[in-house]
């Protein structure tokens, strides 16, 4: 049985029209032979009536919702998504199949609000496609070992559809959304961004963690675990997208590893943290440091640690907090607020001499000032003033001219 799990987002399910058009891509996966478990998330974004964030402000602020009980509220938006879909599937002679996260045989943790999937039993859906039955499943939730409705936080759904498609062992993911694919830049900031046809695992990960919203990268390492490839697309055209891989295909009659960077995207709303060894301090103060930041929840990120002092940044919110307490520890702290983490991202960075001085060079050439730098195998970033966001992702992007990767 070949089957192929295709996830909508909110905008692709959000009016009776664009649902039409999500269901002329099952209808085609149909006509290809394929049996197709449909993953649907709640309609619309947030204002619109029954968005995730919408159901949340339903609450005020002054009332007070345990995470268990927001969790039971938030599952609805999917509930209400999964079953006008469904009629609108049958109204067109299809026979379907709902099911909730929990009957989907989703079993999850008890981390209310941001729960990790511990195993799927994908018995019923199988029972169900072997009917000939289309099985649309709520996505963003499913249950604990004792039946606590749970949700998986935010980009829940793409964790639903390839963890579902790993457990069916399904022949593709299709990620369906209101964008061509994935992009070498935001399109907003780049006028010349260019869809990309192909990228490895390991890119969209990191563009994902680091600026880019087209697919959650959790999901992206999970289909990554039993190499199931996934295409990111638009409801609105009947165009392939971008297909995600392990990078062995071949990219426009290219290796994806002979391309150097994939493309370029930036994080904000960060302050980097600067805390200085005095001389009375011990040789262990870096340890302290974390410890201290662990023990407040604080994430750290793009840390750089020698004998004398520990750089890194954290959300913009925490700053006060984490000041505060490095303070009462007697360190001495200098930040730089509003900064931004421009993250160049490409499988074919890793051994090739010069890339980094090419960055160098583009943002020096905007007088652009790099306050932090760190490199792995596929991504180079640079810290840079928040103001500077936008000049320094086009200078990347021209600098290397990602322009020409993709095409119509």
């Amino acid at each position: 049985m070949k089957i192929i799990v295709q996830k909508f987002g909110g905008t692709s399910v959000s009016t009776r029209e664009v649902r039409e058009l999500a269901i002329e891509h099952i209808e085609d996966t149909l006509a290809q032979g394929y049996k197709v478990v449909v993953v649907v998330s709640a309609m619309g974004r947030s204002g619109e009536p029954y968005a995730t964030d919408t159901l949340i402000n339903l609450i005020p602020k002054e009332d007070k919702v345990n995470n268990r009980d927001l969790d039971l509220l938030m599952s609805c938006g999917e509930l209400i998504s999964a079953v006008i879909f469904s009629a609108m599937l049958r109204a067109r002679g299809h026979e379907v199949t709902v099911l909730s996260g929990e009957q989907a045989g989703i079993v999850t943790n008890g981390d209310f609000g941001n729960a990790r999937i511990a195993s799927i039993n994908p018995e019923r859906i199988l029972s169900e496609l072997e009917a000939n039955r289309i099985v649309v499943v709520t996505g963003f939730q499913g249950a604990t070992p004792d039946g606590e409705t749970t949700t998986l936080g935010r980009g829940g759904s793409d964790t639903s559809a390839t963890a579902l498609g790993v457990a069916l062992n399904a022949e593709l993911i299709d990620i369906f959304t209101d964008v061509d694919g994935i992009m070498t830049a935001d399109p907003r900031i780049v006028s010349n961004a260019s869809r990309l046809h192909q990228v490895t695992y390991a890119e969209i990960s990191n563009l994902a963690y680091y600026g880019a919203k087209v697919i959650h990268p959790r999901a992206v390492e999970i289909a990554m675990q039993k190499n199931i490839p996934i295409r990111v697309r638009s409801t609105l055209s009947k165009d392939p997208g971008t297909l995600v891989t392990n990078g062995a295909a071949y990219f426009e009659g290219q290796h994806t590893s002979d391309r150097i960077l994939t493309g370029v995207t930036h994080s904000s709303n960060i302050t980097q943290i600067r805390v200085t060894r005095s001389g009375s301090e011990t040789h262990n103060f870096q340890t302290v440091v974390f410890q201290t930041m662990a023990r407040m929840g604080i994430s750290v990120d793009f840390f750089n640690i020698s004998p004398d002092e520990v750089v890194y940044t954290i959300p913009n919110y925490r700053v006060e907090q984490a000041l505060a307490a490095l303070k009462d520890l007697g360190f001495e702290v200098l930040t730089v607020p509003d900064v931004a983490k421009i993250a160049a991202v490409g499988a074919g960075i890793h051994g090739v001499p010069g890339v980094t001085a090419k960055i160098v060079e583009a943002l020096s050439e905007e007088g652009i000032e790099i306050l932090q730098s760190a490199d792995s195998n596929t991504t180079i970033w640079c810290l840079v003033h928040d103001k500077d966001t936008i000049r320094a992702v086009r200078a990347i992007h021209d600098k290397f001219g990602l322009h020409t990767l993709g095409g119509a």
